[in-house]
C-alpha cells in the first residue's frame, strides 16, 4: 500500500511515516481535569486492530471528554496516547486523522446547505489552478462515490444535508472519515438520533468495517447495541475505569457496574385503569422557529390513568407539539382542551395552574435557573401562592421546609437546599425539575424527554414516579426519542412522523413495525387503537 505521511507529533516534534498498517491504539494513564473536577482519571485502554471496543459510561461518565483528547480537541493533563506502540501527542484534530483516527461527533458537523460532496471536502479541499484556484468537485464527487461504494455506505454527492434524513446524514459522516483513509473511528453516541431501523444498518456497516481491518472505538449507554456489536466492554464510571466485560455479560451486570448498584432495568407497572379524556387536541397545526409547518393536524387525547407515549425520531414535531400545549409556541389552528377548557391563548403560568405538571426536554433552558438554590428551584412556579407566599412576599421558612421533604422524597444529591441548582449532576437537576412537578395536585403530566441524559439508577427512579401519577388518576402525556422508554411507560403509543400522528398502537406491537412506523412506512397491520 502507498505510505502515507503524518502530520501528527511526536515527543520530541519530529514528523515521520508509517506504512499503512492495521492500527493499534493504546492509552496509558490519561487524566483530564477542569478545575476541581477530575472528568478523567488515570484512564488506561488498549484497542485492537479489526475490533469493536464499547465504551459503556452514562452521560457524565467522561467517555466523550476521553475521546476528544484522543481526537486532539483536548490535550490531557497526564498521560500518554501510543498509535502502533509509538508515542504521539495529537495537537488537532488533523494530527488525528493524519494517524489513521476519524471522529464521528454526536452532533453532525455537516452544514446543512452544502451538498455531500461539498461537506465531505470541508477541511482537505482539492484547489485546482494553483494555491489561488478553485475547488476541484469533480474530485471531490469521486472521492465520495469511490469511497461509498468501496465501504458499502450509499450516499448521493450532489443531495443537500438539509433533505437527507437522520440516518443517511450519519452515513454521510461516515464516508467522510473514511475518506481521509483512517483506520480507526470513533463513533460517539451514534445512535442518538435512529430509527431502529437506522440503527441496525449502522450495527451492519461497523461489522463490514472491521472486516476490512478497521477499529472502532463505540460510545454509549445503551446496553443492548453494547451486547450486540462489541468486542470488548470497557466501563467508565465517574472518570475511572470501574471494570472491563465481555459481549455475553448481562445487562443487568453491565448496569452494576455504570451505576455502582443493582438497578431494575424493567419498569415495574401494572396494567393502567384509564378514565374520561382529560387533554383533548383536534385539528392542531403549529409552526417551527423558521415558519415550517412542523405540526400538521394532530388529534390527540390523554384518559386520566393511562400513559400516553409518543414515538418518533426527534425533529418530527414532538417538540413543538407539546410547546403549543404549554403555550410556549402559538397556534396556528386546532383547539386544545384540559376537562373542556380552553388553554390556545392562555400564558404558561396560567396552564400550570390549572393543574398541569411539565417536565420540559432541555432542563438547562426551560427547567431549572442554575443561578438559584435548589429549594428556590422547587418553588419556581409556586413561589406566589399559598403555602410559599403571595404578591408581595416569600414564606422562607416553608420554602426551605418543602425542600428539605422533597430532597428526602426524591433521593435529590445535594449538600443542602441551599446549594445552587448548576452545581449539581445531571441526574440530580432532573430530579429536581421531576420533584417540582410531581409534588402537587395534577391533571396532566406533561414529560418531554424525562431521562435524558440521566444515569440508570436516576432513570429507575423517574420511572416509578411517571407511574406513581399515572395510578394517581393523572393523565400523563410522555415524549421520548428512546423507544424502550416509550415502550416500557406507556399504555399507548402515538407515533408521529413530519407533524402527523401515523398511527396509535399498543406497547406489545413488534419493534420492527415501529420502527417502520418511525420512518414513515405504514402497514395495513399498524392499525390505530382510538
Amino acid at each position: 500500500m502507498a505510505e502515507r505521511r503524518l502530520a501528527f507529533h511526536h515527543p520530541p516534534g519530529s514528523v515521520t511515516e508509517r506504512r499503512e498498517i492495521p492500527l493499534k491504539l493504546e492509552l496509558r494513564g490519561i487524566t483530564k481535569r477542569f478545575g476541581d473536577l477530575v472528568a478523567n482519571d488515570h484512564i488506561d485502554i488498549t484497542v485492537e486492530p479489526g475490533e469493536v471496543h464499547a465504551l459503556l459510561g452514562e452521560n457524565g461518565a467522561g467517555k466523550s471528554t476521553l475521546m476528544n483528547q484522543l481526537y486532539g480537541l483536548l490535550q490531557p493533563d497526564e498521560g500518554q496516547i501510543f498509535v502502533n506502540d509509538e508515542p504521539v501527542v495529537f495537537k488537532s484534530p488533523r494530527d488525528a486523522i493524519s494517524a489513521g483516527i476519524g471522529m464521528v461527533h454526536q452532533h453532525f458537523m455537516l452544514v446543512p446547505v452544502f451538498t455531500v460532496a461539498e461537506n465531505i471536502a470541508l477541511g482537505a479541499e482539492e484547489v485546482r489552478g494553483g494555491p489561488l484556484g478553485w475547488l476541484d468537485r469533480r474530485r471531490s464527487r469521486r472521492d465520495v462515490i469511490d469511497t461509498s461504494k468501496k465501504y458499502g455506505l450509499p450516499v448521493d454527492p450532489d443531495a443537500l444535508i438539509e433533505d437527507l434524513p437522520v440516518g443517511a446524514q450519519q452515513r454521510v459522516e461516515i464516508v467522510k472519515a473514511l475518506t481521509r483513509e483512517v483506520d480507526l473511528l470513533i463513533l460517539d453516541e451514534p445512535t442518538a438520533v435512529l430509527t431502529p431501523q437506522e440503527t441496525e444498518e449502522l450495527l451492519a456497516v461497523m461489522r463490514s468495517l472491521t472486516e476490512m481491518g478497521k477499529s472502532i472505538v463505540f460510545i454509549t449507554h445503551k446496553l443492548k447495541e453494547v451486547k450486540a456489536i462489541a468486542d470488548r466492554i470497557t466501563v467508565v464510571r465517574r472518570g475511572k475505569i470501574v471494570g472491563t466485560a465481555s459481549p455475553d455479560t448481562s445487562e443487568d451486570e453491565l448496569a452494576a457496574l455504570m451505576v455502582g448498584r443493582a438497578v431494575s432495568l424493567e419498569v415495574q407497572k401494572g396494567p393502567a385503569e384509564p378514565g374520561a379524556a382529560v387533554l383533548k387536541i383536534d385539528g392542531l397545526v403549529v409552526d417551527d422557529d423558521r415558519g415550517v409547518r412542523a405540526v400538521d393536524g394532530v388529534d390527540l387525547e390523554v384518559r386520566a390513568g393511562e400513559v400516553l407515549g409518543i414515538a418518533g425520531v426527534q425533529g418530527n414535531g414532538q417538540t413543538e407539539l407539546v410547546e403549543a400545549v404549554m403555550g410556549l409556541r402559538t397556534t396556528r389552528a386546532g383547539a386544545v382542551r384540559l376537562d373542556g377548557g380552553d388553554l390556545v391563548g392562555l400564558s404558561t403560568k396560567k396552564i400550570l395552574g390549572s393543574g398541569v405538571g411539565y417536565v420540559p426536554e432541555d432542563r438547562s433552558h426551560d427547567g431549572v435557573v442554575k443561578e438559584f438554590s435548589v429549594a428556590e428551584n422547587l418553588v419556581l412556579d409556586m413561589y406566589d401562592r399559598a403555602p410559599f407566599g403571595n404578591a408581595f412576599r416569600v414564606d422562607g421558612g416553608k420554602v426551605g421546609g418543602n425542600a428539605k421533604e422533597r430532597i428526602e422524597q426524591f433521593d435529590i444529591r445535594c449538600q443542602s437546599p441551599d446549594t445552587a441548582v448548576g452545581t449539581l449532576s445531571g441526574g440530580n437537576q432532573q430530579k429536581v425539575v421531576v420533584a417540582r412537578e410531581m409534588s402537587r395536585p395534577l391533571r396532566l403530566l406533561i414529560a418531554s424527554q424525562p431521562t435524558r441524559g440521566v444515569d440508570v439508577g436516576s432513570i429507575e427512579f423517574i420511572h416509578s414516579r411517571i407511574i406513581h401519577e399515572r395510578d394517581q388518576g393523572t393523565a400523563v402525556l410522555v415524549v421520548s426519542s428512546e423507544l424502550d422508554e416509550v415502550v416500557g411507560l406507556a399504555d399507548r403509543i402515538a407515533v408521529m412522523y413530519r407533524g402527523r400522528i401515523l398511527a396509535i398502537v399498543s406497547p406489545d406491537t413488534p419493534r420492527e413495525e415501529l420502527g417502520l412506523l418511525m420512518a414513515g412506512i405504514t402497514s395495513s397491520t399498524a392499525e390505530g387503537e382510538k
